[in-house]
């Protein structure tokens, strides 16, 4: 059955990949004027319009009488202005019994705030980051890593099918999220550690591009490794930017404060933190993580 309104709002790389996918799936919507999208920056939104979107010019806007409303958002901040700000999603009239499914990757703490806030105005939320590439969103090849009750999973599947290829429910909301920052903060730690390898490896007088070879068939091996290795070797840090070292330190800053919340402490994590915080520092935030390499090759033996 078609879904007779959904707001999607955020337009960065992976949000506007999304919301192009939803709007290009045959029989979600009953007309692609029933996609309602704000970005900040509202020119993120004109491949959307050609496709007959409609652009509204704040959150409630767009929201009002949807059934389903999506966030994907950069950080906490972000993701709090979108809902709650004066001209937030919650402050607008959404369906009864709306979905408010948020996408982004944010802290635990007000993850477990917006349900709340958002079962308190009568609606349905679901957590559900994502993990894959833009490219796998506009494919519908996403994994979502889902906190939700499950009968509220169950009315979601119509819109979240369309996004993902595998959907794993990890219990109720805020479980998702959890599940997302603590394989981030891994990501982080894989990254790093790689980077400290090659850098050693290329001291010592190995062929990188021999050394990314055998990372991908070796028992290190991970998408991550292989696929930040590979760039270690090319060398382009600052074109097709999947992912930036910015936002590898927020999601382990994320992952740090759940485990201080449940007494765990995490060396590992917080070393990667802070190598991904010096390459910030030095003016790399916005390039590819991949960058890391030259932190890397710095460093003294102690």
């Amino acid at each position: 059955m078609a879904m007779a309104t959904v707001a999607f709002l955020g337009l960065g790389r992976m949000g506007l990949a999304m919301a192009t996918r939803l709007l290009e799936s045959d029989g979600l919507l009953e007309s692609s004027d029933r996609l309602h999208v704000f970005n900040r920056t509202a020119s993120r939104a004109d491949p959307l319009i050609a496709r007959g979107a409609r652009r509204f010019a704040t959150a409630r806007e767009a929201c009002m009488s949807a059934d389903v409303v999506l966030s994907m958002v950069a950080d906490e901040c972000a993701s709090r202005a979108m809902w709650l700000g004066p001209d937030g999603a919650l402050e607008g009239n959404l369906a009864p019994r709306a979905l408010a499914i948020e996408c982004s990757t944010l802290s635990h703490g007000w993850v477990l705030e917006l349900c709340a806030i958002a079962r308190s105005r009568g609606l349905r939320y679901i957590d559900a980051p994502v993990t894959g590439l833009a490219e796998m969103a506009e494919r519908g090849e996403l994994t979502l890593l889902v906190g939700a009750e499950s009968a509220d999973l169950t009315a979601a599947e119509p819109v979240l099918a369309r996004l993902a290829c595998r959907t794993i429910r990890f219990g109720p909301p805020g479980t998702g999220t959890a599940y997302k920052l603590l394989v981030n903060m891994l990501g982080a730690v894989q990254i790093a550690s790689a980077a400290e390898m090659m850098a050693i490896a290329e001291r010592v007088g190995l062929d990188l591009a021999t050394v990314a070879d055998a990372l991908a068939t070796g028992q290190a091996a991970s998408p991550q490794v292989v696929r930040n290795a590979r760039r270690i070797v090319d060398g382009h840090h600052e074109r097709d930017i999947l992912f930036t070292p910015q936002l590898r330190v927020k999601d382990v800053q994320y992952a740090l404060e759940l485990a201080r919340g449940v007494g765990i402490g995490s060396p590992f994590g917080t070393l990667a933190g802070l190598t991904f915080r010096e390459l910030c520092a030095l003016g790399n935030a916005p390039v590819n993580e991949s960058k890391v390499i030259d932190i890397a090759r710095t460093r003294t033996a102690e």
